[in-house]
């Protein structure tokens, strides 16, 4: 039989046939004629009409305050505290509240700091000042070591001021003194590199503008570089006998926190401090801060308090849940190793 007739074989050769390609045709561009006019002209093309594309405006970026070393560079960043301060005022609803047993708990905090023996009893910001000098200068004095206290432990600061008063602490001191000697007279106080650049600064205005005394008032204080509002409330009631509100550091916002002295949970020391006026006594804004603040030092302190050692612990929310650490058993001592005999 022969295998190229069958028709096994003749559909298979059908069907490639039909498989194989074809040829790729060749692309060519169409040639378009110009038209032409009566008198054999030939008209050429019209430009083509320039169509203009939406350009997409570019988002605002939103530009955050610098910081260099932990303190806010803008000027308007103490203004603006202020004026958040208004709006947590419209927060913050006193409604006639006040905190139970706070009379209770702020009398035995007197009779605990009734020795005052903490360092900022001897080493704070109002005793720092030379008593010798006009009443402008010690102003001024006061001011400076607000503007080293923050981040800055109270001995630091007080070595500090002790060095400065030494050099020359007066504005038109400060300011024939370079800024590099500043910062040499301040160190080791917090962000010292900034605060000495500060300084130089602040000693200008206050030339400039208050005839080389400082500004009466919280909102001409915030307007200083490396001022805040809690050093500004300080300042008023140290620096001018003027209280104009409770100046609250770390430790006045740890300690109100855990008293339960805040109707609402306060998250920055603005809140604590505008929830404290709101029944506090006007009277005692000027010492409580003094009075929290060496009471945070020796007892209350952030880390390890000693809970068992003060009169609030049972009226204390914190206190009534505080239970000693347990005492760490002391490492064996280590017998010395026997020298080595060095052979001769």
């Amino acid at each position: 039989m022969n295998g190229t007739k069958s028709p096994y074989f003749a559909a298979a050769a059908t069907r490639m046939q039909k498989t194989v390609a074809k040829p790729k045709r060749n692309a060519t561009r169409a040639q378009i004629e110009l038209p032409v006019a009566g008198n054999g002209v030939k008209l050429e093309p019209k430009e083509e009409e320039s169509v203009t594309v939406p350009v997409k405006k570019p988002r605002r970026q939103k530009i955050k305050p610098e910081i260099e070393g932990g303190e806010i560079k803008t000027e308007m960043a103490n203004a603006l505290s202020l004026i958040k301060s208004e709006d947590v005022k419209q927060e913050i609803s006193d409604g006639g509240w006040s905190p139970p047993n706070w009379e209770a708990l702020y009398a035995n905090i007197q009779k605990m700091r009734e020795n005052r023996t903490a360092p900022v009893d001897s080493m704070g910001c109002d005793k720092v000042n030379d008593q010798d000098v006009p009443p402008a200068v010690q102003r001024f004095q006061c001011l400076i070591s607000l503007m080293l206290s923050s981040q800055t432990k109270d001995e630091i600061n007080f070595a500090a001021m002790t060095r400065l008063r030494e050099h020359g602490l007066t504005v038109q001191s400060l300011i024939d003194t370079s800024e590099e000697k500043i910062g040499q007279l301040i160190y080791p106080v917090g962000f010292w590199k900034t605060k000495a650049k500060y300084i130089k600064e602040v000693c200008q205005v206050l030339k400039d503008k208050y005839d080389c005394d400082i500004p009466r008032t919280v909102a001409e204080l915030c307007k200083l570089k490396g001022v805040g509002p809690k050093m500004a409330h300080i300042c008023m009631s140290s620096a001018w006998n003027e209280p104009s509100g409770i100046g609250v550091d770390t430790h006045v916002h740890r300690i109100s926190g855990r008293l339960g002295w805040t109707q609402k949970e306060c998250k920055t020391p603005e809140h604590t401090r505008v929830a404290l006026e709101s029944w506090l006594p006007r009277d005692l804004w000027v010492e409580v801060n003094w009075m929290l603040v060496g009471f945070g030092q020796e007892i209350c302190r952030p880390v390890g308090p000693k809970c068992n050692e003060c009169l609030n612990r049972f009226m204390c929310p914190t206190g009534q849940n505080w239970t000693p650490s347990p005492k760490k058993n002391p490492s064996p001592k280590k017998k010395p190793s026997p020298k080595k005999k060095v052979k001769e």
